[in-house]
């Protein structure tokens, strides 16, 4: 007589295949993230959640989950573009995700100058959009759009985002001069007045490239927070639909 085979083991085995092919596409491929605060505003709001890419840059140990010490540098490395959006571990410790756009690679010279950008001694060019309205938990508050562009990097062409200030006079809009090192890279926030980012060399300071996570690529869902977990026929108008598969840029 044949002997009957599957059950509990069955199952157990199936679940084991799922997550660990889950966890090579998370290590390989893509990752999801969302967006907790609002340095990123305006290209990134609070509730978006976002795949990030991480074949992007290569891979080093924080390409897997809770960045095992195995091995360091990067396998398969290569430098972000100036412009991108991408996800990093925090140097201090190694285990916060922060995201933000890289301004500076390795041997840039990065200042800011009564609220002005200047890499390598050139002022980064930026145009008046208009007024912006800042939404959130507190009031509202209207801030400066401006469309800035960025000088093209190894090839990659200049690129042109969009950063919000509310004022050209805030702590961070007069800095020294950051010479980014060997090994490094530089970002800052779009939202540039309320963003903590290299900026601030006691709290993010330079970023080391093994540190990189991935590039963001697009938005694959997001939500403005209006309507709570058990507001069931809210959830339609919460959602910003608008947004969904919208690119990263």
């Amino acid at each position: 007589m044949k002997k009957k085979t599957g059950g509990w083991l069955e199952s157990v085995k199936t679940i084991l295949y799922a997550a660990l092919i889950a966890i090579g596409i998370r290590t390989i491929a893509f990752e999801p993230f969302n967006i907790p605060s609002g340095s990123m505003i305006p290209t990134l709001l609070v509730g978006d959640y976002l795949f990030v890419s991480k074949f992007s840059y290569g891979y080093s140990r924080h390409s897997m989950p809770f960045s095992p010490d195995l091995f360091s540098g990067r396998i398969f490395g290569s430098l972000p573009h100036r412009g991108d959006v991408a996800v990093f571990k925090l140097p201090r410790d190694g285990a916060t995700d922060y995201i933000k756009r890289i301004i500076g690679l390795p041997g840039d010279r990065i200042q800011v100058r009564g609220g002005r950008l200047y890499i390598n001694g050139e002022q980064v060019p930026r145009e008046l959009v208009g007024p912006y309205t800042v939404e959130g938990d507190g009031p509202r508050i209207t801030v400066r759009l401006y469309r800035e562009t960025l000088p093209g990097s190894a090839g990659a062409a200049a690129v042109t985002h969009q950063i919000l200030e509310s004022t050209d006079d805030g702590p961070f809009d007069n800095t020294p001069e950051f010479v980014v090192p060997d090994g490094h890279v530089f970002a800052m926030g779009d939202n540039r007045d309320n963003s903590l980012d290299s900026r601030a060399m006691n709290a993010v300071g330079f970023i080391p490239v093994e540190n990189l996570v991935g590039r963001a690529e697009f938005i694959f869902f997001s939500v403005d927070g209006s309507a709570a977990w058990w507001e069931v026929w809210a959830w339609p108008f919460a959602i910003r639909w608008s947004r969904i598969f919208s690119a990263v840029r």
